[in-house]
């Protein structure tokens, strides 16, 4: 046999494949700080801490695929070209947008797509798995903590209730006769449901070949721990409960949480275990795939299957840096220097003294406004607060931004909806407002809180994000703004709602000047 006739892996010169490592590493360089804002997700939060094993497990994935793997060509794909580009504009979206779930999804996408760009299509068919699997080192799940407190509650005091103990709910508070629990973010259960769709997914991988046998464990790792954490929560009330509440109050509570979970997915693996698919047996290797020695080629690129790599590789890496380039050039464009003024005048309403002295915990800003007003017996507070050259850990819209932190509160909330109120006043308009009830220190108060982005007012966090991406694009800056304005309840939620919606009437368009006169045109 010829040497130009054995598989390209043979043939390639030593430069062609330090060029091709340099560029499967082009993304991880390319988009270092992004790669370090996982990093440093996985290092804050125990949730996400299991994905440092993520690359291990998908290396150890491919080196199983060896045998399928040797002897197989790299054939780049320039086709795929296309996926780095959509990969590397979803990036710049979510750079502009500052969503770091979408730009920790975009760099592992573009990883893949620059594999199937340089390796060519037979060999990622090989290692599809693995390389699909790295999706799971990307920290998501956070939208998921609401549903399930709300989901957890519930189960709890259902079976509370079930179980023939009285319970009385506000919220995802309740008081059982032994004592008051909250269901807070730590009892959501995402943790544990992460976890266990992780290893559910890898379980049915080495496991199972038939796709149904594997979907069904894969459904049945989401649904188990869901479930799972509702009966823990239950048992862990119960176990302060009839403890007098001495047991399970503490970081013990934790501590049971995790070994419920512990025992609960060895048991789903164990009854997994009887329908394991028999292994197929590894098939021969072909002879014509045998290994054949050759003269070590010389370095340099020489030859047309080189160039066609060196070509692709090129092409690559110049579509990866497209995103940063272009990103770091918006950047420029931001109003840097620019103060920031906040004013707000309520002259229908006279200036009051503080009822509470509860903020938001949300990110830092550039400006915050912090005003109480009076008229007539009613009391209103009002927050704003501005954002512009928004950054990791200073963002307007963010998973962690709450109006109270996560621990070492003295409040708790007892309310959360999303509410729609027509506004009379000269702005007349429909406002969609989330309002929170929040009972502490200072006796209970309604929030009502939406964000100012690009000259509107919205609610959703979504439409949010979508408004700041058109305004970067529009090259009008990053400029937003979260607004509050709250009451005390003293005759009841109702009263406090119409108390806003006076305040709102009259001031409405006052809020709007005072934001509007820092916002680009």
């Amino acid at each position: 046999m010829r040497p130009a006739d054995l598989p390209l892996a043979q043939r390639l010169s030593p430069s062609a494949m330090l060029l091709l490592a340099l560029a499967l590493a082009a993304p991880l360089l390319a988009y270092r700080d992004t790669l370090m804002s996982m990093v440093a997700i996985w290092n804050r939060s125990e949730t996400f801490t299991h994905q440092y094993l993520i690359l291990p497990i998908s290396l150890w994935l491919m080196w199983r695929q060896r045998s399928e793997l040797r002897g197989l060509a790299p054939a780049p794909f320039l086709p795929a070209l296309a996926l780095v580009a959509v990969c590397g504009f979803g990036w710049l979206l979510g750079e502009l947008a500052d969503v770091q779930v979408v730009k920790h999804f975009a760099l592992v996408c573009i990883m893949i797509s620059s594999v199937i760009t340089l390796l060519g299509l037979r060999i990622a068919r090989v290692i599809a798995f693995p390389l699909a699997f790295l999706l799971f080192a990307v920290p998501a799940g956070e939208i998921l903590i609401e549903p399930l407190i709300e989901f957890t509650a519930d189960f709890t005091i259902g079976a509370l209730q079930m179980t023939g103990i009285p319970v009385w709910r506000e919220g995802t508070t309740f008081v059982i006769p032994s004592g008051r629990w909250s269901v807070v973010e730590a009892c959501s259960g995402v943790r544990y449901l992460i976890a266990s769709i992780t290893l559910g997914v890898l379980y049915a991988h080495l496991s199972y070949r038939s796709r149904w046998r594997q979907a069904a464990f894969i459904l049945l790792s989401v649904v188990v721990p869901v479930i799972a954490n509702g009966l823990r929560a239950y048992l862990i009330v119960m176990i302060g409960h009839l403890s007098s509440m001495q047991l399970a109050v503490g970081v013990d509570h934790l501590i049971y949480g995790w070994l419920f979970f512990g025992l609960v997915m060895f048991l789903m693996f164990w009854i997994g275990g009887f329908w394991i698919d028999p292994k197929k047996a590894a098939p021969p290797t072909p002879p014509e795939q045998a290994h054949h020695p050759v003269p070590t080629p010389a370095l340099g690129f020489a030859g047309p299957g080189n160039a066609r790599l060196l070509l692709c590789a090129v092409l690559t890496v110049a579509g990866i840096g497209i995103g940063p380039v272009y990103a770091g050039y918006m950047n420029r464009l931001d109003s840097a220097g620019v103060p920031v003024r906040l004013e707000l005048h309520s002259p229908s309403w006279n200036d009051g003294i503080a009822f509470t002295y509860w903020t938001p915990a949300f990110h830092p800003g550039v400006a915050d406004l912090n005003r109480f007003y009076r008229r007539d017996g009613m009391q209103v507070g009002v927050y704003l607060r501005y954002y512009r050259e928004q950054r990791p850990g200073a963002t307007l819209v963010s998973s962690v931004n709450r109006v109270l932190p996560e621990k070492g509160s003295p409040w708790t909330r007892t309310g959360n909806t999303v509410r729609s109120e027509a506004i009379a006043g000269p702005a007349g308009q429909a406002l969609s407002v989330r309002e929170e009830i929040i009972q502490g220190p200072t006796g209970s108060t309604l929030i009502w809180r939406w964000y100012w982005i690009d000259r509107r007012f919205v609610e959703n966090d979504y439409l949010a994000k979508l408004l700041q991406t058109k305004s970067q694009l529009e090259m009008r800056g990053d400029d937003g703004a979260a607004v509050f304005v709250f009451t005390p309840i003293s005759d009841g939620p109702e009263q406090a709602r119409q108390t806003l919606r006076s305040y709102l009437n009259d001031n409405l368009a006052a809020i709007a000047t005072a934001l509007n006169n820092n916002g680009k045109p």
